[in-house]
């Protein structure tokens, strides 16, 4: 039987708007306030594109800072994983476009749709095309430009989200390093607890279900909050335990940035020390599937992801969905 490699991130890059949009200019546009948005979020701040500015054009200077941070050349990569729910259009792929955007001529291309888990998700696929041998290099970036999704008369769920992207190269890494395991999952009954109802096949776009404001995001707050609560620390617990690791075996752990309550649940069940979380949630608001992946790209940059730490990274999101992974860190790039 053919031994499995070892699949590992071997480069990471993102990229955010230019423009900052703080609560107090928040508080001019719809009913809420600063106070309101820290207590219940934990968000200060968010990035928004501007009109010009689609998720391909994030995505792909978010690859071309991993390509650079990995020493490889577009021409090396063999597949590009693009996860979004704020695809430029229907179709082609956000991933076909970035494609011809970097110059990868060499590589496969397709978009994956699993909301804020997504990253994830495109982490378990690569990991898997590298570890039986059927690709070297595979691209995974998690891009969105949601704040062009977000209705601005919902001050419930308006305040919540940013744009961003990050982009992570995954290749064959030393024995011992990168993705111990990963674990991915999906809870369909939920799925209308956060949902863009119109633009799909379901409801054509048309006059209506712009009047109806359908094509905007819709969330029940409250069950999602419970459904987050809960899978966030099942989720990394099942990925700990397929590695046969503990909590207690965590070096780092990089969380969806969704909620800062949500966050501090999920440290309180693996009893992790706040030095050993990495949140921007106060700078980014949620970015979707660019969460993780802008969050791993920064620790990595800044310093913070030791050689043979374990790094746990967990998120959930509309589906509903949920993911996680364990890595054992590899020192990776170039600055």
């Amino acid at each position: 039987m053919k031994k499995l490699r070892n699949a590992g991130i071997i480069g990471t890059g993102s990229c955010l708007p230019d423009k900052i949009v703080t609560n107090q200019d928040m508080e001019k546009i719809v009913d809420t306030t600063d106070e309101w948005v820290k207590t219940r979020t934990g968000i200060s701040e968010r990035r928004m594109t501007d009109e010009n500015t689609a998720t391909s054009d994030l995505a792909t200077v978010a690859a071309s800072r991993a390509l650079e941070n990995a020493g490889l050349g577009p021409e090396e990569i063999d597949l590009i994983l693009v996860a979004t729910v704020t695809p430029d259009v229907m179709f082609p792929s956000t991933a076909c476009i970035v494609q011809d955007n970097i110059g990868a001529i060499n590589a496969a291309a397709f978009d994956l749709e699993a909301a804020c888990s997504g990253f994830l998700y495109g982490l378990a696929v690569a990991e898997n095309f590298i570890k039986t041998g059927y690709y070297k290099n595979v691209l995974v970036i998690g891009a969105e430009t949601l704040t062009k999704l977000v209705d601005f008369t919902d001050r419930n769920t308006c305040v919540l989200f940013g744009d961003g992207a990050g982009a992570a190269i995954v290749s064959e890494v030393p024995e011992g390093y990168g993705i111990l395991s990963s674990y991915i999952g999906a809870d369909g009954k939920g799925g209308k607890l956060l949902t863009v109802p119109a633009g799909g096949s379901r409801i054509p776009s048309s006059v209506e279900s712009v009047l109806n404001r359908l094509h905007y995001v819709k969330m029940d707050g409250k069950e999602v909050f419970k459904f987050a609560v809960k899978i966030m620390g099942d989720a990394a617990e099942k990925a700990l335990e397929k590695c046969g690791l503990d909590k207690e075996d965590i070096d780092f752990l990089i969380p969806h940035q969704a909620n800062r309550r949500i966050i501090d649940a999920s440290i309180k069940r693996l009893k992790m020390p706040n030095e050993k979380v990495y949140i921007n949630l106060d700078k980014y608001g949620n970015m979707s599937s660019a969460s993780v992946a802008v969050a791993i790209d920064e620790a990595s940059r800044k310093g913070l992801l030791k050689d043979g730490d374990t790094i746990v990274l967990v998120g959930f999101g509309g589906g509903l969905t949920w993911g996680s992974a364990v890595l054992k860190w590899k020192s990776i790039g170039r600055d």
